[in-house]
């Protein structure tokens, strides 16, 4: 139907292989010249010690909650005490359950006194919370992680809780009669 004297001759398509191949190539370079130049053109404030990746973090699997908590400790803008993005400048850093350190990511999760029987039981083998240790890249240790911060309500903004209840006592269990029942919600079309 066509003739095949009006066609102009296209070039042979690559074979796939090399097709592939040749993306892969141009998709490490791009990455690799986008992490060098992510740090000298969008520096890391001097306080953040993990590196920019391209690959969303490990505990980004987590709940969407625990991993927002994760992600504002480790980058210093959570509720913690010794963080500055949300008190004032002159307000105390000490550790509100303890009171004997600043109150940072390191200290909440590893060393607070107040957290030691949580801590024994949940994260009995995590002993850095660095950017470079296992805790970042195991799923189970994560999991704990997560664990640990739900119950010991680690990174809450401090009004959450009055001063005097213990964070890490469970919840008062409530009788059926106590429980209200559901709301039910009607729309209507008009």
């Amino acid at each position: 139907m066509i003739n095949s004297h009006l066609v102009t001759p296209t070039p042979a398509v690559p074979p796939r292989f090399l097709m592939d191949n040749t993306y892969a190539a141009l998709k490490k370079r791009v990455r690799e010249t986008l992490l060098k130049e992510w740090p000298r053109l969008f520096p890391t404030p001097g306080y953040y010690h993990h590196p920019p990746a391209l690959n969303p973090r490990s505990f980004m699997g987590l709940n969407k909650f625990i991993a927002t908590w994760i992600h504002q400790m480790r980058a210093g803008k959570s509720y913690l005490a010794a963080n500055p993005t949300w008190r004032s400048p002159d307000a105390d850093t000490s550790c509100p359950r303890c009171g004997l350190e600043p109150e940072t990511f390191e200290h909440a999760i590893l060393l607070c006194p107040s957290r030691q029987g949580t801590r024994s039981r949940l994260l009995h083998s995590v002993t850095s919370v660095g950017p470079d240790t296992p805790l970042w890249t195991t799923l189970p240790l994560l999991k704990r992680l997560a664990t640990f911060i739900g119950a010991t309500s680690t990174g809450f903004p401090p009004t959450m809780f009055p001063p005097d209840t213990p964070h890490s006592s469970p919840p008062i269990p409530l009788s059926p009669l106590a429980i209200p029942p559901p709301r039910r919600f009607m729309f209507f079309v008009g």
